[in-house]
């Protein structure tokens, strides 16, 4: 009988829980184990977004509309904004499309670890997966948009140039911006509260020093390497080229906003993975 016993205790599995290592490993294989949970969080976001609203979806077209056409009141017949060879309603739609994809990715995946603490504090699964499906419910609202970017390259008669193809690619700099700083931030959220106080102060910032409401010609070339630092003026200047097709391709301004949203992406990941670990104990 001794024997038996302690010839089952060895056949016992053994787990180990450790800790994150804190390095720039991400797990992947982890992360596909959870793939449907990352599906499921994404799909409840969209959900939860337009729940108990009249609306519904139509909010994510209003909203890029909405600024859209006050930028256009504004700037566009009273300031005369130039706006190159777009009229400036196209020019000023075109860039809240993809400010309003950053902003609202931004802002939904800096609050994600707060917003979903209980099931955080409860089980385990890969804690990136919540900001990150913050980023890709942001997308079904930009997918709206641009069926609306159509009407209105059809109301002003605009016929998209062959480089339209390219016009997605210009979307990855603004996402991966919007998930690096998102991460950066729902991490420092769980620690410092007053974090997300300066979530909408940041963005408005961030309006401000982007091209959309006015072209980057009008900032001055002693400012413009600086200027392009911003990942956001790449990706709009990149977005507006692919759909004109017209003039040079912005390839310092889309160069300088790629390696600075790679940046900013890489060391979102890393300090995310540092602290990970300790979300449930603040939470």
């Amino acid at each position: 009988m001794a024997a038996a016993t302690r010839l089952q205790s060895t056949d016992l599995a053994k787990v180990t829980i450790r800790a994150a290592d804190g390095s720039w490993s991400l797990h992947w294989g982890e992360i596909w184990q959870h793939r449907e949970l990352l599906y499921f969080l994404t799909w409840r976001d969209i959900k939860v977004r337009y729940k108990q609203t009249v609306l519904g979806v139509t909010w994510a077209i209003l909203q890029p509309l909405a600024i859209a056409l006050s930028l256009t009141a504004f700037l566009g017949r009273v300031v005369h904004m130039p706006s190159g060879e777009l009229p400036y309603p196209v020019f000023a739609y075109m860039g809240m499309v993809l400010w309003q994809l950053f902003a609202q990715s931004l802002t939904d995946s800096s609050n994600s670890i707060l917003t979903n603490e209980r099931l955080i504090s409860k089980t385990y699964f890969p804690r990136i997966l919540v900001p990150v499906s913050a980023v890709l419910a942001s997308l079904f609202d930009f997918a709206i948009s641009l069926l609306v970017l159509v009407l209105f390259l059809i109301c002003f008669r605009i016929a998209p140039a062959a480089s339209a193809a390219l016009l997605l690619v210009f979307v990855l700099p603004a996402t991966f911006s919007a998930l690096g700083a998102g991460l950066w931030l729902s991490a420092l959220n769980v620690k410092y509260r007053d974090v997300r106080y300066t979530v909408n102060f940041l963005t408005q910032f961030w309006f401000l020093a982007t091209p959309i409401a006015y072209p980057i010609g009008v900032v001055s070339e002693r400012w413009r390497p600086l200027y392009e630092l911003n990942p956001m003026v790449g990706a709009v200047e990149g977005f507006r080229w692919a759909l004109r097709g017209h003039g040079a391709f912005p390839a310092k301004a889309v160069a300088f906003s790629t390696v600075t949203a790679a940046v900013l992406l890489l060391t979102g990941l890393y300090y995310f993975r540092r602290t990970e670990d300790t979300f449930a104990d603040f939470i």
